[in-house]
């Protein structure tokens, strides 16, 4: 029977499904290739869009440009330095010959090494031999053949200016430069994969993610090496998930543009590692000096891979502050180069034995950055705010790194001691708390005293915490400008004027002139004005030879010597050597009057280079990257005093040093030919020289507080600790005794009768240096034959009698200083040496007088009492 099929409903719903379905399907393809459309249409946009961006950054020049660098001055190498042809050989290769052969190339052959500058060099192309024996230079001769005294070799990079406000700094090296062992280090603890992938590991990605996700913590790395540097170059370091697809944009642009070589170049510039004082270490260029003190190529594995381990985290593996978190990653990144096959298991473990041999810490020492800063601000003077540090200059200076590694230890070692003195200070008793304590800041200059060249300069303590430059900072100079009062005298006498004053003293200055040290009042500014000076703690040790009264640092005898002398004289003399806020009143004799640390460097070259003043400088030369010349700087000096007059106030100095308030030095162990002065006003001060080098120490508060340290227990043990490691240097070891010129006698001097010495006075001697004709004639045997008797003596006919002037062995306390007594400084010039109040003749002295009806000491004008500067 046949079956008869209806279409009716059923059928009709059967086909409801299908369509919808179709409609579904249809919906979802369009959907989804809209999605696409706009997808693609996005990335398009977006990709085109950070095409540009990275385009933009291209076009305006290379990725990292070149920033001027800062260059010490050139080493000089002489017959007979302490110096092996290898240690030639390390400094050239520090200083970049062989690697960059357009700077220059040498070759070493046992003790012999020769040297050829290329066109970059600083230095013209004549090469040179250098021949050494038993670590001891031989001989040196030119290529020509013709025998040289001394041969300068290539400056060493000190620095580089910061590239912008950030103070970022970096060294730029090529991929070439780079050692295979950072490379490999690198590679295998940040990305393995680099050279094989298109710039994305999504499974790293992926997981990353899912992780995030879960723990939401961000705290994955699934970046390649060119991600991070997509992020470093262009964006902020926050993790977003619109900035990680920017991210990912950007990283297609740079495996687009570059091949992997010049990713991981600009990957090894870019790379922060960390934070040295004020400054951003970036790059590891940058960072193999500040960790190790030595070019990145020089680095060995074990030093590649404690750089590596520190890109994870710069400030919680900063290997100064956490060695043992550094060492501990270190390790982490020697066994993932294992994993890889960079190395083999047993060079692992020769690497992890290896210490951490890091550079010192102390950034004075290798880049002394407040000189640096000095050089930046002194280039903007000189040839104008340019963008000085995008020029790519090669800024040759004064510096010696050496000695400001020495000046930056001894400070370091000199300031600790100043603290233990200060905290003595603020002793309590128990169960009390001591109250805030300010500690001292620093500044140390060191000059050639015939250049003026800064060959070290340190502005303060600690320049991360403070980039206050104190070596420019104006202080009170306190005692260690009485030399000049001293030089003034001589200078005066050999112009043909005659000292003199009321108690007799005339003639011509010399170091046995007698000067009264007694509580005296000076008028001046047409008697206006008076000012008493103070011997607080010394007391009063009245008439003494000048020899005395300097080498003890005696105020009330400076002063009256600087009355003698004219007050606008030593004013006048003091301003011609650099001093320039020096005023003609009483109380310039004992410095009263501010100049800075660089001031009294240059200050002092009057009396160590003949009476030249040299102003004392840092820039030597600029140049471009090719290393033509922009522009060259010359010394500025000036004859200020006689050459005689500048050696008989060295003399004295050389007393202060060997048997006055300094003669602590001697104690501390610098035995070497030196003169120097101590000085204390609120602050401390140590300013000394050998035949050399000159040294200013500086010690004082930010605040102007008074330190109540005296200059020879707070500035000259650190001035001691800096001039011994100094003479240990090659270049400074050949210290020679002071040279007089023609014209001066040295005699041996009786230091009880102020006569030549002879045989009947062998143990109490002095050495004093004379002005032709002007030295004593009679001898201490023949004192008897003075002609002065005894009346003459005590009414103070025919002139003064011979004080006991016997000179201590040991140094006189040092006056410390009122803190609340403000200096005279702002008082008005005095146009004229103003007369001494009289003094008590014998019978006032013995009956009494000068005094008014109700025994009061006659009315003087307004007084004004100043502290003793020591």
């Amino acid at each position: 029977m046949p079956v008869k099929l209806k279409y009716g409903s059923n059928a009709r719903t059967g086909t409801k499904p299908l369509a919808l379905e179709s409609r579904l399907l249809r919906i979802a393809l369009i959907t989804l290739f809209a999605i696409l459309v706009v997808g693609c249409s996005v990335f398009t946009y977006f990709y085109y869009h950070y095409q540009h961006v990275v385009d933009d950054r291209i076009r305006s020049g290379p990725i990292f440009a070149s920033v001027s660098q800062i260059y010490a001055a050139p080493r000089e190498v002489r017959a007979g330095q302490k110096l092996s042809a290898a240690m030639i050989a390390a400094d050239l290769r520090q200083a970049g010959y062989n690697t960059n052969t357009q700077l220059g190339t040498y070759q070493l052959n046992a003790d012999n090494i020769f040297i050829k500058p290329g066109p970059e060099s600083y230095h013209n192309t004549d090469g040179a031999t250098i021949n050494t024996a038993d670590g001891v230079v031989q001989s040196i001769t030119a290529e020509n053949g013709v025998t040289l005294s001394a041969y300068e070799l290539e400056p060493q990079l000190i620095t580089a200016l910061s590239e912008d406000n950030n103070r970022t700094k970096r060294r730029l090296v090529s991929y070439n430069e780079i050692p295979p062992r950072m490379v490999q280090a690198v590679t295998a603890i940040e990305d393995r994969d680099f050279f094989n992938h298109g710039g994305i590991n999504y499974m790293r990605i992926a997981k990353c993610a899912f992780s995030d996700l879960v723990t939401h913590h961000r705290t994955c790395g699934g970046s390649t090496l060119t991600q991070q540097l997509a992020k470093n170059l262009f964006l902020s370091p926050e993790k977003r998930i619109k900035r990680k697809m920017i991210e990912i944009l950007i990283t297609f642009q740079l495996e687009n543009r570059f091949n992997k070589k010049q990713i991981f170049e600009m990957y090894a510039n870019e790379i922060n590692l960390g934070q040295r004082g004020s400054y951003a270490i970036n790059g590891f260029g940058e960072a193999a000096q500040t960790f190790f003190g030595k070019p990145l190529q020089q680095l060995d594995l074990a030093e590649c891979a404690l750089l590596a381990g520190t890109i994870q985290s710069p400030t919680r593996l900063n290997p100064y502050r956490h060695p043992e978190r550094a060492m501990a990653r270190r390790n982490v990144v020697l066994d993932s180069m294992v994993e890889t096959g960079a190395i083999t298991a047993s060079e692992a473990e020769r690497a992890k034995a290896e210490p951490l041999r890091l550079a010192p810490p102390n950034i004075d020492a290798s880049e002394a950055p407040y000189f640096v800063d000095l050089v930046h601000d002194q280039l903007v003077k000189r040839i104008g705010d340019q963008d000085l540090a995008h020029q790519s200059l090669r800024i040759y200076t004064s510096l010696d790194p050496e000695l400001q590694r020495a000046a930056s230890e001894a400070i370091e070692i000199g300031m600790k001691k100043v603290d233990e003195l200060v905290l003595k200070q603020h002793n309590t008793p128990k169960g009390e708390a001591p109250g805030p304590i300010t500690y001292p800041q620093v500044s140390l200059i060191a000059l050639n005293p015939h250049t003026g060249q800064i060959l070290a300069l340190v502005g303060g303590r600690n320049y991360g915490l403070s980039q206050l430059n104190h070596a420019v900072s104006q202080r009170p100079t306190g005692s260690i400008f009485k030399p000049f009062v001293y030089a003034a005298a001589y200078n005066s006498s050999l112009n043909g004027l005659s000292l003199s004053n009321e108690n007799g003293g005339s003639g011509v200055f010399t170091a046995l002139t007698q000067l009264n040290d007694e509580e005296t009042t000076f008028t001046y500014d047409n008697g206006r004005q008076t000012y008493t000076p103070k011997n607080k703690i010394s007391g009063y040790k009245g008439d003494v030879t000048a020899a005395y009264a300097l080498a003890h640092s005696l105020n009330a005898a400076t002063v009256e010597l600087a009355q003698m002398v004219g007050f606008d004289n030593v004013a006048a003399l003091a301003r011609s050597a650099g001093i320039t806020n020096a005023r003609g009143t009483p109380s310039v004799a004992i410095g009263t009057y501010n100049a800075t640390p660089i001031d009294m460097a240059g200050a002092y070259t009057i009396f160590a280079n003949n009476g030249v003043h040299l102003t004392p400088w840092m820039l030597a030369s600029v140049r471009n990257a090719s290393g033509d010349v922009v522009s060259d700087f010359s010394p500025e000096a000036k004859q200020v005093m006689d050459p005689r007059a500048a050696y008989l106030t060295q003399s004295l100095l050389e007393g202060v040093m060997n048997y006055g308030t300094a003669a602590a030095a001697r104690g501390h162990g610098f035995t070497a030919p030196a003169a120097g002065k101590t000085g204390t006003s609120h602050d401390a001060w140590f300013a000394g020289y050998t035949s050399n080098l000159i040294c200013i120490v500086w010690v004082g508060n930010d605040d102007y507080t008074d330190i109540k340290l005296e200059g020879a227990h707070a500035a000259e043990p650190i001035w001691t600790e800096f001039m011994k490691r100094a003479i240990l240097l090659p270049q400074y070891s050949d210290v020679k005794a002071f040279i007089p010129p023609a014209g001066i006698t040295t005699a041996r001097i009786d230091k009880t009768s102020n006569l030549l010495a002879d045989a009947s006075c062998p143990s109490n001697i002095l050495y004093a240096a004379f002005l032709d004709g002007t030295a004593p004639t009679n001898t201490c045997s023949q004192m008897s034959e003075s002609p002065q008797n005894f009346i003459q003596k005590i009414l103070g006919l025919g002139g003064r009698s011979a004080p006991d002037t016997t000179l201590p062995t040991t140094p006189a306390p040092i006056v410390r200083v009122n803190p609340n007594t403000p200096p005279d400084g702002n008082a008005p010039d005095s146009t004229q040496p103003a007369a001494t109040p009289k003094k008590k003749n014998f019978f006032q002295k013995i009956f009494g007088g000068g005094k008014d009806k109700d025994g009061k000491d006659k009315q003087q004008p307004q007084q004004q009492t100043s502290p003793p500067p020591q």
